[in-house]
């Protein structure tokens, strides 16, 4: 599977449609076939995932307890917090409205690849959930990966 990166700046249609910008498109394989999962992500943003790459951390949440309170209910908010989104031909898929109100999305929306998954954010939110001073940045990957 291909690597998702990069940031795009997207428009959202009048009818809640978002078209996949052609890089992160090209990276979903083949073998996925047109159904993808959109769930509440992190930080206000809303996250895309390819089936394969969604199983991984579909495992995870089912290997959780149904006894224990606590992991029922990360279960129960994980499940209901996601949909099933098909992309038409033009790659396009529709975000349901009660996710762009969550997401804060009206119009313009903000793509960025992060790897194996796709992150869509409402311009506000992603500044707000960004490190845009690169000597931040390189002190931060100094900390966290060395």
């Amino acid at each position: 599977m291909g690597m998702f990166n990069s940031r795009y700046e997207c428009k959202v249609d009048a009818k809640g449609r978002l078209a996949l910008p052609a890089k992160i498109k090209a990276a979903i394989p083949d073998s996925n076939g047109n159904e993808l999962i959109l769930r509440q992500g992190d930080d206000g943003c809303l996250a895309l995932y390819t089936q394969v790459e969604f199983k991984k951390l579909l495992h995870q949440v089912n290997s959780l307890s149904d006894r224990d309170p606590v992991q029922r209910l990360i279960k129960r908010s994980f499940f209901e917090s996601m949909t099933e989104v098909e992309l038409d031909n033009a790659g396009r898929f529709l975000i349901p409205k009660t996710f762009m109100t969550w997401a804060g999305i009206d119009k313009d929306a903000i793509i960025i690849g992060v790897g194996g998954f796709v992150e869509i954010w409402s311009p506000e939110k992603y500044r707000q959930n960004i490190v845009a001073d690169q000597a931040e940045l390189s002190k931060l990957m100094d900390k966290y990966l060395s």
